[in-house]
């Protein structure tokens, strides 16, 4: 399957099993089902009481999905592209997260909101990686999965929390990758990364489209003698901070990898607590690569997002 078939059938699959999920967004119903396919063919099986197409309004799906969490629903808020979010963000971050908090866990939102991540060629306002924001603000889940098993797994774990999740789909990886994936329920726990790839001399840590980036660095620099080991760290939030200081006592080098931000993304804080956690154990500083501090630019000559060869030269400069 491709990530997007994994998603759709995760949605199918929980909608069958629990009838008080519910999907809310732009052009979700059919003949559409989303821009992105991933409600494809819900609202044909499940009807349009549980499946509605909204109008052009972020607010309105997020707030109307608080609503239907409060009111004893699973609903699931599509935002068509994560620069969108933006105008939902105190619904989501305001209310949503902190509801099973301020009720002393008598009253959870447990929504799920799901978006998109865009290449460069969508421009500024289509492809910012805004994950940062999210990670920064207590009570909710936060997952972003580099292949269709493991969004299928992941989302339908999230389906079941009794917290708001953001799922963050990459459009680079909708369609582009395919593997096995289970046909029936398939669950992986929120809060546990994955080795992809073994290594003794140092560990990239990384999520989303840069963990194939990553072991294309990997196998380049393993024909110079240098044997990286590659974490996918698949949720954001909760954060599997054991395996990523498991890897590093290790090789005692480490590099973060991400598409956001460099400057206050989310490696600053694995960099961070890598450094008060090993500071003794470190061979050289942790240090991070992400993309430029500008707007995403249009072209992909311009784009200044990590590259093999940017990782390649960043783990040369630590051994």
């Amino acid at each position: 399957m491709t990530m997007a078939a994994a998603l759709n059938s995760a949605f199918h699959l929980a909608m069958e099993n629990n009838d008080k999920i519910v999907v809310l967004g732009e052009d979700v119903a059919d003949p559409i089902g989303g821009v992105f396919k991933t409600s494809k063919g819900l609202s044909t099986k499940f009807g349009e009481q549980r499946v509605r197409a909204t109008p052009i309004s972020e607010q309105a799906i997020a707030g109307a999905a608080v609503g239907l969490a409060l009111g004893g629903y699973r609903p699931i808020a599509e935002i068509m592209f994560f620069d969108f979010i933006t105008l939902a963000m105190d619904q989501i971050l305001n209310h949503a997260a902190k509801f099973r908090y301020m009720t002393g866990g008598a009253t959870p939102a447990p929504i799920t909101v799901t978006t998109t991540v865009g290449s460069s060629h969508f421009g500024a306002q289509h492809a910012q990686s805004l994950e940062a924001w999210f990670m920064h603000v207590p009570g909710i889940n936060v997952l972003y999965p580099s292949t269709p098993s493991d969004a299928k797994g992941l989302i339908t774990t999230a389906l079941e929390s009794p917290d708001p999740s953001l799922l963050i789909q990459h459009s680079g990886l909708l369609y582009s990758v395919k593997e096995a994936v289970p046909v029936g329920v398939h669950r992986i726990p929120l809060g546990k990364a994955r080795t992809v790839r073994a290594g003794s001399d140092v560990t990239l840590i990384t999520y989303g489209t840069q963990v194939s980036v990553c072991v294309q660095a990997a196998e380049k620099l393993a024909e110079h003698g240098v044997e990286a080991e590659v974490i996918d760290l698949r949720t954001l939030v909760p954060l599997d901070f054991a395996t990523i200081e498991s890897s590093v006592e290790r090789t005692r080098r480490a590099v973060v990898v991400h598409e956001a931000t460099e400057f206050v993304g989310p490696g600053a804080e694995i960099a961070s607590r890598l450094h008060e956690h090993m500071f003794n154990e470190l061979l050289a500083p942790v240090v991070r690569l992400g993309s430029a501090f500008t707007p995403v630019p249009f072209s992909k000559s311009l784009s200044g997002y990590p590259t093999v060869d940017k990782v390649v030269d960043k783990v040369r400069t630590l051994m």
